[in-house]
């Protein structure tokens, strides 16, 4: 089946292929060279940097230069326990050791005694899928089940767990040892760990206390280069016939300290335009309509917190950066009582993710957020 080609080039969600996938080539030979002699990576970066299109894009090249290499890509922010690792960790390695449906559950067969193995049809491909049920007491089981089936193949297998530090929320203690015990003897799988939590990945591989514990290669994800990324961005608008200024490009660059996501947000609705865009208006007039089309799921998030943290949120918007959370010139500016009361209205703010410390200080995580907050 041929696959179509983008209408936008600009992808703000998935990976569709190396044509539409910016620079990071330093990056990528850095996982694929890690991967081909025996290292494990810890990808560590803020949410929406462009990890999981990275490591897309890495399995891609993989896959093309190594037929043999299994590529396994899972996101796990959404599972709650062991059990739910566990369901999706098999659900995304079924079918892609073996070759055929009939050879999968064969193997089920003979590994798989603590799962019950649902075989359906897709809607619309006709494709029979198969997915998996297990029980909660089961998983420690399970999982191991789940090694022992990768272990058999004898396949180089590379496999991405996204959102990593999520294992850390489980209930079950130990889940971070049990994981280890299991990978350090499986001589035919290298894994990529990827999260955004940077405190808690750095505490899981860096603190001798953890048992991931210089178990593997740390890299730390920063901004693409500002010259690739305007020479990719130019490209695509010259194909559609149309001019990107250096002018405006730096302009969305700098505006956002070149964060992946909120870059390609703007590129997206300006290449939407159909014209040259070679005016700061033209982008101005962008941003307002991305910032007004998320007023309402922010007045709404904002309900959720206390006068005191909604206050702290906007005046670190307003500054663009705190370096000094607790000076007293911040504090008298924006009426923030005291810095206790400070304190605990950051910890929220941190341990929600709406706002992150960045190498220049505090700053609103959701950087269209902060322009909204601008406003206020």
């Amino acid at each position: 089946m041929t696959q179509h080609k983008p209408h936008n080039p600009f992808l703000v969600v998935g990976y569709f292929s190396p044509d539409y996938f910016c620079d990071r080539e330093v990056e990528t030979a850095k996982i694929i060279s890690a991967l081909d002699n025996g290292r494990s990576i810890s990808l560590i970066s803020p949410r929406r940097f462009g990890k999981t299109g990275l490591i897309h894009h890495a399995f891609h090249k993989i896959s093309q230069e190594h037929k043999d290499t299994v590529c396994v890509y899972f996101d796990i922010f959404s599972t709650q326990n062991l059990s739910d690792f566990v369901r999706v960790f098999a659900q995304s390695v079924l079918g892609q050791i073996d070759s055929s449906v009939d050879k999968t559950m064969k193997k089920f067969v003979a590994f798989f005694k603590s799962f019950r193995p649902v075989l359906s049809y897709n809607s619309l491909s006709g494709q029979p899928e198969i997915s998996v049920k297990i029980e909660h007491e089961t998983a420690s089981n399970s999982l191991q089940e789940i090694f022992d089936y990768l272990s058999q193949s004898h396949k180089t297998c590379y496999i991405a767990i996204d959102e990593f530090q999520q294992i850390a929320e489980y209930p079950e203690k130990g889940t971070e040892a049990l994981l280890r015990s299991y990978i350090q003897f499986l001589p035919n799988v290298r894994f990529v760990f990827s999260g955004s939590r940077q405190h808690l990945m750095s505490e899981m591989f860096l603190s001798a206390k953890r048992p991931f514990y210089q178990s593997t290669q740390i890299m730390l994800l920063d901004a693409i280069d500002k010259n690739a990324y305007f020479d990719f961005a130019k490209s695509h608008f010259q194909k559609n016939g149309f001019i990107l200024s250096k002018e405006c490009f730096d302009n969305i660059y700098e505006r956002f300290d070149g964060h992946t996501w909120y870059v390609q947000s703007i590129l997206n609705r300006l290449y939407e335009y159909r014209q040259n865009i070679d005016s700061i208006d033209i982008i101005t007039g962008a941003l307002l309509e991305l910032i007004q089309e998320n007023s309402y799921s922010y007045q709404e998030l904002l309900n959720a917190y206390s006068i005191v943290q909604v206050s702290l949120l906007t005046a670190i918007a307003k500054e663009k950066v705190v370096t000094q959370i607790n000076s007293g010139d911040f504090i008298l500016k924006y009426q923030l009582k005291n810095s206790s009361s400070v304190n605990r209205a950051l910890q929220k703010l941190l341990d929600n993710e709406l706002v992150y410390k960045s190498a220049k200080g505090f700053i609103v995580y959701d950087r269209f957020l902060s322009l909204w907050l601008e406003k206020f």
